[in-house]
């Protein structure tokens, strides 16, 4: 394909009919996929799926996640004509990506989300098909983690955040992005003592363990030693990572519940990420992108770029 094809192809969430390959159509118009990949509930022969997470019951200030995963897949539409920039391989071409639409639950059930979520990953990961989730507040990372860690066993996290998410909280029936991963460790679905915390700017008594590497630690040593402090840590350990939006400095990324000043630059992150290649990544999400909050589109783009990233991730270590 190519950009004179433009002219006639249009809406490849449903025409396509190869899982693989750019897609060159307007990205003005058409069918917003992420990457104007296939929509399709039928997994055969999907290496990853793209799936929505559209639910924000748990922000501590601003709501407006549940619209995240539309914003994203619109602005991924700047991205789909070309290869990721600075990887040296297209994952669209070498990987079958597709995407598997949003999580339906009733919105009027909240206690009911979580085991809802769990099973909708669950059941991805049953056809032996990687996730890469577009959130939603960062409470889904929970259940998603569940979902992981009962097909993997625990794993290693890689969390780029503002804040750690470990605030005390023993009441596992509560729904809040602020004490997921508490509960992760409590449950045993991750190993603090091998997993990274990257972005960290707000206090919190107990860490539980995990590895920090706070924000002005990534502007004292730079995006490459902290990939590097990052692959020392996880090794060639099974990881999930888990990006909140909100790691980005608000300059960058100010359409989000939880803005904090003095995080990182988009640059910084485009540069970690790409230095890390060669983790063990099994999965990841985007969440906490709330576009009532940036008329600009700025905090969707940051996201789309981030999913765009975990795939190459993703499929950096399954090149053969």
């Amino acid at each position: 394909m190519a950009l004179e094809d433009a002219k006639t192809q249009i809406d490849h969430a449903f025409t396509r009919d190869d899982l693989k390959g750019c897609s060159f159509e307007n990205s003005f118009g058409g069918a917003a996929s992420f990457l104007r990949r296939k929509y399709t509930k039928d997994l055969r022969g999907v290496d990853i799926a793209i799936t929505g997470v559209p639910f924000d019951q748990a922000v501590t200030n601003r709501p407006g996640t549940r619209l995240g995963p539309r914003a994203i897949r619109e602005a991924s539409a700047l991205q789909s004509p070309d290869a990721p920039f600075g990887w040296g391989y297209n994952v669209m071409e070498e990987f079958a990506i597709a995407d598997y639409g949003d999580l339906a639950f009733d919105y009027a059930k909240t206690s009911e989300f979580p085991e809802t979520l769990k099973a909708h990953i669950a059941g991805i990961l049953a056809q032996d098909t990687a996730t890469v989730t577009l959130g939603g507040d960062h409470f889904i990372t929970l259940p998603i983690l569940e979902a992981y860690a009962e097909k993997y066993g625990p794993l290693s996290l890689l969390q780029f955040d503002a804040h750690t998410d470990t605030w005390a909280d023993d009441d596992m029936d509560r729904i809040d992005h602020g004490t997921f991963l508490y509960k992760a460790v409590k449950l045993g679905l991750v190993d603090p003592s091998r997993s990274v915390q990257v972005g960290i700017r707000t206090d919190n008594p107990d860490t539980l363990g995990f590895n920090i590497i706070d924000a002005r630690e990534i502007a004292r040593i730079g995006p490459e030693a902290v990939a590097e402090r990052i692959c020392e840590i996880l090794k060639d350990y099974p990881t999930y990572l888990t990006f909140d939006i909100d790691c980005l400095d608000p300059a960058f990324a100010p359409g989000t519940g939880t803005p904090v000043w003095g995080g990182p630059s988009s640059a910084d992150i485009a540069g970690i990420l790409r230095n890390i290649a060669g983790i063990e990544l099994m999965g990841g999400d985007v969440v906490e992108v709330s576009p009532p909050f940036d008329t600009t589109g700025a905090t969707a783009i940051a996201g789309a770029h981030v999913a765009t990233e975990l795939l190459c991730l993703w499929g950096w270590t399954r090149r053969g």
